[in-house]
């Protein structure tokens, strides 16, 4: 599926040049979740019922580890990421008076009165909305049009995960957050890192590997790479700063400027970026520029995405 192939959402149920040009801050906060004793008391200020009834769903069969019972509530437990564009919550999803309960990460997207991604006619190109009246407000950024774009790019990294999700889950090539569910501009993830503590995993730009583990990470990168090649796009953002490593594992995320690198007119230059990037953090603890060389990389990756 490409981006400019999204489906309209439809509920279910009942209802840069340098690594650290954008990087954020993190929150931390030491805020002990409530505890809820009587399932008919309305939530309290911090919390509210879940939303899993009102929200696009993500792809089915759903983990076990997900709460999707309509009694369960949310529970805010504070912020795990603060960015220009989006601010990442760190929610808990709980039944009361059972064990059922998850972690999740929610992006919650800026709204019209703030400012939305830099560059972001670039990573537009190629998408479409249906309505002329919505495409002239995009293009015009009035704040019905910034709106629209906040909106397509939640749906674009809902759509986007959903797919590579399913690609990872049955080829294990590639290792991406759940996508729980999409709300407006609301996106809720799997929570990647240590439950029991609330710790997110780290991100690549804040791991020291020793050799070996160093190459696996690369070889996990490439992998990655050539997956979103073949399904026909480029990350558009790419950095050591939106790649968490998690028991050993490479995840990619923040994906909502993803690139379709075909319909795209840029695409090929989203990808080359993308490489040049992540390929200069490696080289620079290490790695041979043999292995790392960005322009063959590019080039396979275009050849694999059928543009060479």
């Amino acid at each position: 599926m490409r981006d400019n192939e999204f489906p309209a959402p439809q509920r279910r149920g009942r209802g840069k040049s340098r690594f650290d040009d954008d990087e954020s801050d993190f929150l931390k906060r030491g805020r002990p979740t409530p505890t809820l004793t009587d399932p008919d008391a309305e939530p309290d200020a911090e919390d509210s019922w879940s939303s899993w009834d009102q929200a696009v769903h993500g792809p089915e069969p759903y983990p076990d580890w997900l709460v999707t019972e309509l009694a369960a509530r949310d529970t805010e437990l504070g912020v795990l990421k603060t960015g220009k564009e989006a601010d990442v919550h760190l929610v808990r999803r709980a039944v009361p008076d059972t064990d059922r309960s998850c972690l999740l990460a929610v992006k919650r997207y800026r709204d019209a009165q703030h400012r939305l991604f830099h560059r972001d006619a670039g990573y537009l190109e190629g998408r479409r909305v249906r309505r002329s009246r919505e495409m002239r407000a995009m293009t015009g950024r009035t704040a019905f049009g910034r709106q629209m774009i906040a909106g397509q790019w939640a749906a674009a990294e809902f759509a986007a995960l959903s797919q590579l999700w399913e690609i990872g889950a049955a080829s294990g090539r590639i290792a991406v957050p759940y996508p729980v569910q999409l709300l407006g501009t609301e996106l809720m993830l799997e929570f990647v890192g240590d439950a029991a503590a609330g710790e997110a995993a780290p991100r690549l730009a804040q791991v020291r590997p020793d050799a070996a583990e160093l190459r696996d990470l690369w070889d996990q990168l490439v992998e990655a790479l050539t997956v979103l090649a073949r399904a026909g796009y480029a990350h558009g953002d790419l950095s050591p700063y939106n790649l968490l490593v998690h028991a050993g594992r490479l995840v990619l995320i923040d994906l909502p400027q993803v690139v379709d690198v075909v319909a795209n007119p840029q695409g090929g230059e989203f990808l080359a970026r993308d490489v040049r990037v992540v390929a200069a953090w490696f080289a620079a603890r290490g790695m041979p520029a043999t292995v790392t060389d960005p322009e063959a990389l590019t080039e396979a990756l275009l050849r694999e995405a059928g543009i060479r």
